[in-house]
Order: C-alpha cells, then sequence, then structure tokens
C-alpha cells in the first residue's frame, strides 16, 4: 500500500491511498504558522514533520518535498502534494493573514535600496529630453526677434527672456504672448535646475550604496549602469559580457538580425578610459573593465569595503594596451607562416 508524505504550512501528513491515516497539525495562531513557514523557506523541518518521521521505522514513505529526502523519504514527482485544508478544519481567515504577513515579509527582503537611485536617473534621462525640447522651441522663439541669440544656445535665451526682459523692437507687442514666453523660459530654467539636483543627489548617494562600482566608474556611470541593470542585484548577476554591452541593447538586436556588427560597449564608453583610447583598444578595455565591474557590483551586493585591486588591475590592463601601441600588428612570434588563428588570436 502506497504511504505519501505531504507536507503543509499548516501540518504534515501521511496519506494511505489518498486517506489521511496520519496526521500532525500545527497551532493555528499566526506566530506559529509564520515560524513554520520561515523554516520551510530556510529547508528545515517543522515540528509537525519531524513527530511525523519519528513514526515511520524501515516503511517506505515517498513524498514531492525535497526536504524529506536525506530522512530516508523518497522522493516522487508523481506523489499527492496536498490535503483539503477545509475538510481538516483550517479557517480560511487564518490562510488570508498568513499569506499577507508572508508576503509582507517576501517583499521587504527583496527590496533595494538602489531603487531611488535608479528612479533618480531615469528622471533625470526623461528630463534630458524634456530640456531639449523646451530649449529648443524657446531657442527658436528668441532668435527670430533677436538674431544675435544662437537658436542653439538655450541657456542665453532663457536669460534674455527673464534676465533681459526680452524686450526689444521686434518682441512680442502683445502682453499675453510676452508673458507666455517668459513662462516658457522659467520652465526652461527650472527643468535645468531639477536635473542639476537629480544629478547631485545621486553623486552623494551612490558612493554609499555602490562603493566598489564608484571608485572603478564614478558615481554616475555606476548608478545609469545600476538603473540600466534594472538593481545591483541583478547588476551582480549578470556575466562580464552581457555588463559590457548594457546600453547597446538596440545595436544588440540589429547585430542579431544581421544588420550591424557587434557592439563592442554600451554606457562604459563613457568612461574617460574608453573615451580617450584609441579606436581599436576600446573593445578590449571595454571587455577588462566590464569584468572588474562584475566583480565590484558582487563586491558591492555583499556590503564588502573598497577593494582597491580591482581599478589597480583595470589601470595595468590599460598600460598594457598602451605599451603595445607602434609595435607591427602582425609580427610573427616564431618562424614560418602564421596560421588565420593565429592572426585571429593576435588581434584580440
Amino acid at each position: 500500500m502506497a504511504k505519501t508524505v505531504v507536507t503543509t504550512w499548516f501540518g504534515a501528513y501521511l496519506l494511505e491511498d489518498s486517506k489521511v491515516a496520519r496526521s500532525a497539525s500545527a497551532p493555528l495562531d499566526l506566530a506559529s504558522l509564520e515560524e513554520r513557514a520561515r523554516l520551510r523557506r530556510s529547508g528545515a523541518l517543522t515540528p509537525e514533520e519531524e513527530s511525523l518521521l519519528a513514526e515511520r521505522g524501515g516503511a517506505e514513505w515517498t513524498s514531492r518535498d525535497r526536504r524529506l529526502v536525506p530522512y530516508g523519504v523518497r522522493l516522487d514527482p508523481r506523489a499527492p502534494g496536498g490535503v483539503d485544508e477545509r475538510a481538516l478544519g483550517v479557517d480560511p481567515d487564518v490562510v488570508r493573514a498568513l499569506l499577507l504577513s508572508e508576503g509582507e515579509a517576501a517583499l521587504e527582503a527583496a527590496w533595494d535600496p538602489s531603487v531611488h537611485v535608479q528612479e533618480a536617473v531615469r528622471a533625470a534621462r526623461d528630463l534630458d529630453r524634456v530640456r531639449n525640447l523646451v530649449g529648443e522651441r524657446l531657442g527658436s522663439w528668441v532668435s527670430r526677434d533677436r538674431p544675435e541669440v544662437d537658436p542653439g544656445d538655450h541657456a542665453k535665451a532663457a536669460r534674455v527672456v527673464l534676465e533681459e526682459g526680452g524686450s526689444g523692437p521686434l518682441a512680442p507687442s502683445d502682453p499675453a504672448l510676452a508673458l507666455a514666453r517668459r513662462r516658457l523660459a522659467d520652465l526652461y530654467r527650472a527643468v535645468e535646475e531639477t536635473r542639476a539636483a537629480l544629478t547631485h543627489s545621486v553623486e552623494a548617494v551612490s558612493p554609499q550604496q555602490t562603493p566598489n562600482l564608484c571608485a572603478l566608474l564614478g558615481p554616475e556611470l555606476a548608478a545609469h549602469l545600476v538603473a540600466q541593470a534594472g538593481g545591483l542585484g541583478r547588476l551582480a548577476r549578470l556575466p562580464s559580457s552581457t555588463v559590457q554591452v548594457l546600453g547597446a541593447e538596440r545595436a544588440f538586436f540589429e547585430h542579431l538580425r544581421g544588420r550591424a556588427p557587434p557592439p563592442r560597449h554600451g554606457l562604459l564608453f563613457t568612461h574617460p578610459a574608453l573615451q580617450s583610447a584609441p579606436r581599436p583598444e576600446r573593445g578590449k578595455l571595454a571587455r577588462a573593465l566590464a569584468g572588474k565591474v562584475a566583480i565590484a557590483a558582487r563586491l558591492d551586493l555583499a556590503g564588502r569595503s573598497v577593494d582597491p585591486s580591482l581599478g589597480r588591475s583595470f589601470e595595468a590592463r590599460r598600460a598594457e594596451l598602451k605599451g603595445r601601441r607602434g609595435t607591427p600588428r602582425g609580427r610573427a612570434r616564431r618562424s614560418g607562416p602564421r596560421l588565420p588563428l593565429d592572426r585571429a588570436a593576435g588581434d584580440r
């Protein structure tokens, strides 16, 4: 006769031919149920499960619960996995209270403090687009009656309207239009100030949350990478090859469609070391930097202090590539003709 152990958050039960033969029910107060849910999540046995397994002796029992395998229970994915809680007299209100409590605990455990930095970075990106749109319209408008103002100099256009009054023989004669243009200039300046405040806050908070990333990349680029990855936890789980092209998703999908070469870097290109490097070295530097970023993200997720060896290792790789400049690219290191694979290895 098949005997199956069914474990639940409200007790452990032994089924014989789908009927409850033995039961070890848990106390139905919320504190006891929360403690048992915690034990089950950690992989430990609840008191009810221990009590039921103590009666097994040498009998062969099966279960779908992997936690019971070390205690002599055979794993059977096809075994029954549940019992009717209503038939056992479990109050549905207790079920609801436990689920709400577990949901709150799971949300609290999954909370990522970098969420606020991510939102600040995304808000700054949105404000960049808003500032450009408002600035283009304001510059075009002011340059109509003030030809000496460059339409592309949005800050000067706002200054002319707000500080110099925007008056002149060709300025809007209607007071309502003049007021509307002034409000447009006010909007441009307010967007600029808000954008600057967001940047300042990110630069102040990022070193506290991601010290290793900030030491390697700087606060702004570190915050942009975390936001692009969707959080520090996800960035720490990404391989360095993915970190290397974060921010170049559009170019990557164009490559998958066969319309473009593979991207060599994404957001990492804004790092000063890559921007100042010759084009042939940028891919190699991006690959080296991405490897250090992946390690730095894992250190920050674990709460470690700054590891200066990451920066030194990257600088050593940068110096190595710089020292190779001017050497013949195709110089053979051995006698005889070079094979195609040798040439490919030399280009890496």
